[in-house]
């Protein structure tokens, strides 16, 4: 078995990298300081990341970002899909320098000039059938449903250690639209999500919500009430076979 391991490492290091950071992870330090105020939650999956925070103790929503990920030549190198801190540095690649041990990540590099350093502790790796990487391309309205192919403007959701986050923006126009996450589970047919921050309003932190899901021909059926109680019917297809980067 050892064997089968260490030929595996040899001859895909980055792939079982890349596997072993699909998950949820929280910050716990920046550039040596413990991340008490602001709470980071970053998930990881199918070769894409996406991370929100927060204010701890009045759930004021602070920043989101995320893109596209890959291990290349043991460098971690992350393109940026939408940045909310600084929209003008969305598609720029950044390298970094990736460590791993003990359920821990540290990523560390240069970022427009300066140090960073980030240690990332691992909240969750539980996986299910909606694990994935998400975006949406459908909606089901009056018995009719309408498609529609990912741009550069889109929504996506990530799902993967009992964690989720929804993101919608334009790559194109460099335009963040809104973003929310949480914990989820997703049982029997049920899909139910915990609000931990929300952009557009921060009084829906703690709510729950459940809906019906269904996953049809690998898509995910998706339907119930919205935050605002309208109902819904959402169509998610696995990003890496809806969207095809523009050119």
């Amino acid at each position: 078995m050892k064997e089968i391991i260490a030929l595996l490492i040899m001859l895909f290091p980055g792939l079982l990298v890349a596997q072993s950071l699909e998950g949820a992870w929280k910050m716990t330090h920046q550039n040596g300081k413990p991340m008490t105020d602001v709470e980071y939650i970053k998930i990881i999956q199918d070769g894409y990341f996406a991370f929100g925070s927060k204010e701890v103790g009045t759930n004021k929503f602070v920043s989101a970002g995320g893109g596209e990920f890959i291990i290349k030549d043991n460098a971690y190198q992350e393109t940026l899909d939408f940045f909310t801190i600084k929209p003008e540095v969305v598609g720029e690649t950044t390298v970094f320098k990736l460590d791993l041990a003990d359920k821990k990540m540290v990523i560390s590099g240069k970022v427009q000039g300066q140090t960073l350093v980030e240690i990332w502790e691992k909240v969750g790796d539980r996986t299910d059938e909606l694990t994935a990487n998400w975006v949406i391309t459908g909606r089901k309205r009056d018995g009719e449903i309408s498609r529609s192919t990912p741009g550069a403007r889109r929504t996506v959701k990530i799902l993967s250690g009992g964690r989720f986050q929804w993101i919608a923006f334009n790559s194109a126009t460099k335009e963040f639209m809104g973003t929310g996450g949480g914990t989820y589970t997703a049982q029997n047919g049920k899909y139910t999500e915990s609000i931990t921050f929300f952009s557009r309003d921060d009084s829906r932190v703690g709510a729950s919500l459940e809906f019906d899901f269904e996953v049809i021909d690998g898509e995910w059926h998706h339907s119930g009430q919205s935050s605002t109680g309208n109902p819904i019917y959402e169509i998610w297809t696995r990003y890496k076979d809806a969207y095809t980067p523009i050119k």
